[in-house]
């Protein structure tokens, strides 16, 4: 585990500097920009089907919590709101994070 761990972060190292470079010494962008669309849908689609994934095992959690101890019923609900509303969170942030980055012109 810790010899991938350090792989990772020398792999890390090496590729930053790719990273720090700015668009205009590229010399394939020439204002094709049809690709960062298809980036953000992909990352939108990913972060929400995660998002629901998470909503889906956080209510069942509740659930069955609920189910064994029926006398914490209105706390587990709490929390369990709660929850909803931090993953719903993401998929927001997620949606706002690509509506900056795929400005329409």
């Amino acid at each position: 585990m810790t010899k991938r761990m350090l792989f990772l972060l020398v792999l890390l190292i090496v590729a930053s500097p790719l990273f720090a470079q700015s668009p205009g010494v590229a010399g394939a962008w020439h204002g094709d920009y049809w690709w960062v669309a298809i980036g953000a849908g992909i990352g939108m689609a990913i972060g929400s089907g995660l998002c629901a994934l998470g909503q889906g095992k956080a209510i069942a959690g509740a659930c069955e919590g609920m189910a064994r101890n029926p006398g914490v019923a209105p706390a587990i609900r709490a929390a369990m709101i709660l929850g909803l509303v931090f993953i719903e969170s993401l998929a927001l942030y997620v949606m706002v994070i690509i509506f900056i980055v795929v400005k329409p012109s």
